[in-house]
């Protein structure tokens, strides 16, 4: 009977799938909260009525139209937005470019399948490929940024500290009995020194 195969360390536990899907979830939603919070902020400051079509539409992305270069913008700052999810979420940095690529994967299958049609627009197409790439850098560097800091330890910390204290109590306690040590061998010769005294004394009286 042939041996089980034995799998690498950590691979069960690396990304299990449903933590995976679990995360992509949570990314997708964020993306789209950040994103329809902007617009309705922005429509309400523009004046016109708010739709579902500002969010998952190609149709008003478009470059002879204020509201399309407004949108633009907006779509732009939500992938600011959603780098401070991908840096809750995933936190790894050579995890980032997959999560940023399916997220904007899966809001193409979204669009696609609320306007019934692929988008046509080039600036739609732009946005995209332009907000993929600045969430893929920003959020590569935040997390390295993040991985890279320095890590304390403020256990080893405190006990250097009673370490370098202990050695200081008991220098201190030697000191004190070298010391008393040292006044005590004075009194021990200032004594025989009296005794020699006494005794040459007795001997001159004789």
């Amino acid at each position: 009977m042939a041996g089980r195969r034995r799998l690498p360390a950590g691979s069960r536990t690396e990304l299990p799938p449903l933590k995976i899907i679990r995360k992509i979830l949570l990314l997708q939603v964020a993306y789209y909260a950040g994103a329809t919070v902007l617009i309705l902020f922005t429509t309400v400051v523009y004046g016109t009525p708010f739709s579902l079509n500002l969010v998952f539409g190609w149709d008003y992305l478009r470059g002879d139209t204020t509201v399309g270069w407004i949108l633009g913008l907006v779509w732009m700052l939500n992938c600011f937005i959603s780098v401070i999810f991908l840096l809750l979420f995933v936190s790894r940095s050579k995890l980032v470019p997959d999560f940023a690529l399916t997220i904007h994967f899966l809001h193409l299958v979204a669009t696609t399948f609320y306007t019934h049609s692929l988008p046509s627009n080039l600036l739609w197409w732009g946005l995209q490929f332009a907000s993929a790439g600045m969430m893929i850098f920003v959020g590569m560097w935040a997390c390295q940024h993040r991985e890279l800091r320095p890590i304390t330890f403020t256990g080893l910390e405190g006990s250097s500290q009673a370490g370098s204290s202990s050695q200081q109590t008991g220098g201190d306690s030697q000191q004190e009995s070298s010391f008393g040590r040292g006044r005590g061998r004075e009194r021990s010769l200032q004594n025989e020194y009296e005794m020699d005294r006494l005794k040459a004394n007795g001997e001159h009286a004789v």
